[in-house]
């Protein structure tokens, strides 16, 4: 039952997206929000960050189930503990996140009036958002459901706008809601531009969770039914909390703007300017980045010549160019990307031929993070592949077997402590040892040291899915 009533914002970071536009640095298993694009942190970190003043409660995280390591292992670098990390099996967009959110934060505690906030934008005006948020605070005491409208500062055509109304009274700058427009075309959002009533949808709101819960149920019983069922039936599984997906998975996939906010009599928008951007394209990363006096942005182990208005960014080898203009060139270790920065909006279509080709390149990069540290692949071939992996102080892997493969462990920096059916031996630099097929292995690393390996497996099947775990200190299945 519900134990306090306070003032404080109960922060829900939605961190549920794949950010396929920013691909190939954005992938399905190392989304946008995990990525370093616009500073030393992540986006999730900065987000995280900007709201953990006194006026904020600990943020509950709603993510992915197969982000939750990496999400855990962002708040942790950061020194956050979080109210709670909330894994969806599949993301069902922002409404049923929005609900179950709301749900679990009113078990605790009574009346609280709810921050959601996308975890992938920038703010780089922190002031202004803190003070649309104190104005949004009031508005949403007084029952009004309130979402940020961003000042336009060029006719974009990837955004939604909203159009507000009339102001409401005995509440600072705030507006009903007139309506909510899709993305429009160049000529509208020059219209839209220079006219002062619309604004940039951000996808930030600010509501009670009663009233808010009260809206969905009106106006989408099946979400707040499936997501109420999901919520009292949940498990605590370590340090997250795993819905029940039978439930959740059967709620329509569905924006708060369609279930609740174009229906309600209590949407409000106020207007702020906080040089806010979704990082939704790599244009609009090459609008947010600092530029040199030639208006490129570079980035990485990269060299131009007679280049303009350029985004050039290296995850790893030398990229050189020249004589290019208004072109987005990103390089990662498995691929790369080139475009004209009027195209970069239709990234999205390359990366659904991958998925169409059943090609690897839009799930993970060659390197892949695991709860007990990453591996990176260095070659595969029918038969064979060639990998290095990277063990965390104090982590292990699980203890598991293979039908389909053998592997082969050569010790590169550190001391293993390695299981290998009854066996149980350390190895150290430069030794190694041969893991059958079918045998019950495990690879520890007791140090506080970095531990790294070389792995050869050899087989006629080398996919991830040919494991069969005993026993996992992160448990997973």
């Amino acid at each position: 039952m519900p134990t306090n009533s306070s003032p404080l914002l109960y922060p829900v970071i939605l961190s549920g997206g794949s950010g396929s536009r920013l691909w190939p640095l954005s992938r399905e298993l190392h989304p946008k929000q995990l990525q370093s694009i616009h500073s030393n942190l992540t986006l999730l970190q900065e987000t995280v960050i900007r709201i953990s003043e006194d006026q904020f409660a600990d943020p509950l995280i709603v993510c992915n189930e197969n982000h939750r390591f990496i999400v855990a292992e962002n708040l942790k670098a950061i020194d956050i503990k979080p109210k709670s990390i909330v894994l969806e099996k599949e993301g069902r967009n922002t409404a049923p996140a929005a609900a179950i959110a709301s749900l679990i934060i009113m078990q605790q505690t009574e009346n609280p009036i709810i921050l959601l906030v996308p975890s992938d934008h920038v703010i780089q005006d922190e002031v202004a958002f803190r003070s649309s948020l104190n104005k949004a605070q009031e508005a949403a005491r007084n029952g009004s459901i309130v979402t940020l409208g961003i000042t336009p500062t060029h006719p974009e055509t990837a955004y939604g706008y909203i159009k507000k109304s009339k102001p409401i009274e005995n509440c600072r700058d705030c507006y009903q809601i007139g309506s909510f427009i899709e993305k429009p075309s160049a000529v509208k959002a020059q219209e839209f531009l220079l006219n002062d009533e619309y604004y940039w949808n951000s996808g930030i709101f600010i509501f009670k969770a009663s009233v808010f819960l009260d809206e969905l149920k009106k106006f989408s019983p099946t979400i707040y039914d499936n997501c109420l069922a999901s919520v009292t039936n949940s498990i605590s599984d370590t340090d997250f909390q795993r819905l029940d997906y039978k439930f959740f998975n059967s709620c329509p996939s569905i924006s708060i703007d369609y279930a609740v906010m174009e229906k309600t009599h209590r949407a409000c928008v106020i207007p702020v300017d906080m040089k806010w951007s979704d990082v939704g394209s790599w244009d609009a990363l090459w609008q947010l980045l600092d530029k040199d006096e030639n208006g490129n942005v570079l980035s990485g182990d990269v060299l131009v010549e007679n280049t303009s208005s350029s985004l050039l960014r290296s995850e790893g080898k030398l990229l050189t160019g020249i004589g290019l203009e208004n072109l987005i060139v990103v390089s990662t270790e498995d691929a790369t990307l080139i475009c004209n920065k009027d195209s970069a909006q239709d990234v999205k279509t390359i990366v659904n031929q991958l998925k169409s080709a059943e090609r690897p390149e839009h799930v993970s990069h060659t390197t892949v993070h695991r709860p007990w540290g990453w591996y990176t692949i260095k070659e595969k071939q029918s038969n064979f592949q060639i990998k290095v992996i990277n063990l965390k102080p104090g982590a292990k892997i699980s203890l598991q077997l293979h039908q389909k493969r053998a592997e082969h462990w050569v010790v590169v920096k550190g001391i293993a402590t390695v299981t290998k059916g009854r066996e149980r031996f350390e190895l150290k630099t430069n030794e190694s040892t041969y893991i059958p097929i079918g045998i019950k292995h495990r690879l520890e690393n007791k140090t506080e040291n970095e531990l790294k390996i070389v792995e050869v497996q050899s087989g006629d099947y080398l996919e991830e899915d040919d494991i069969t775990r005993f026993d996992d200190k992160y448990g997973r299945k």
